[in-house]
């Protein structure tokens, strides 16, 4: 049965709404295998996620950087380990092409026309860059909260704290919806609002967490 208290929806995007960047990944990872000294192509994805996570979690506050900066420190920083002569500006570029551009799900345009409640997007991009992703899809979202608003990324409070205060909500007349377990259901259950995690590929789900594998089934199964 719908809970009637919810009022509008926060979406997480990429890997929500649309598709994450791992095709991408996958092509700068042997861009950096093909021109530098990795024993396995696994050994570059691993050091340039560890590298980003490092950035990434200290990235907040007087601390933050956008994505496009922690991305190609990152990518530079991976470069350089594997003695790569891959360039790290035409590397990082490929991936905003991406992110910009992204290829959409295809229930996804459809859930923003026929929600019953605003939809607002809040995500860990910067904000120029889904503002393009946006537009190129020709999505109208109720409105954008990005981590560059807020100076710090999710799972951490201050990004749903933001959405929250902006709209004028409380955490219980909200429903957040988004495919990772951490940044999204734990990020949002911190403050208060009820989640939703969107489970594409039929990962296990662990306990105590609502769980659909597509954005339509949480109008149908009555979420909102």
């Amino acid at each position: 049965m719908a809970d009637y208290m919810i009022q509008a929806v926060y979406i997480d995007f990429y890997g929500t709404v649309v598709h994450e960047d791992g095709e991408v990944i996958r092509k700068v990872s042997q861009e950096i295998f093909d021109s530098g000294n990795a024993k396995d192509k696994s050994e570059i994805g691993t050091y340039w996620w560890n590298e980003f996570q490092t950035a990434f979690l200290s990235a907040y506050g007087d601390n933050f950087r956008t994505q496009r900066e922690l991305e190609y420190q990152s990518l530079y920083k991976t470069i350089q380990h594997f003695e790569s002569t891959a360039d790290a500006g035409e590397l990082s570029d490929l991936m905003f092409e991406h992110w910009v551009k992204p290829p959409i799900f295809e229930e996804a345009k459809q859930f923003f026309e026929i929600c019953p409640v605003p939809v607002y997007i809040v995500s860990n991009i910067d904000r120029e860059d889904i503002q393009k992703a946006i537009d190129f899809h020709g999505l109208k979202p109720a409105g954008v909260f990005t981590s560059e608003d807020a100076k710090s990324y999710k799972p951490r409070k201050e990004l749903f704290e933001l959405a929250l205060n902006r709209t004028g909500l409380s955490a219980g007349q909200v429903l957040h919806i988004g495919d990772s377990l951490s940044s999204d259901i734990e990020g949002a259950s911190s403050v208060g609002i009820a989640a939703v995690w969107v489970n594409r590929s039929g990962r296990e789900i662990p306990g105590g967490v609502r769980a659909v594998s597509n954005l339509l089934e949480i109008l149908n199964l009555g979420f909102i």
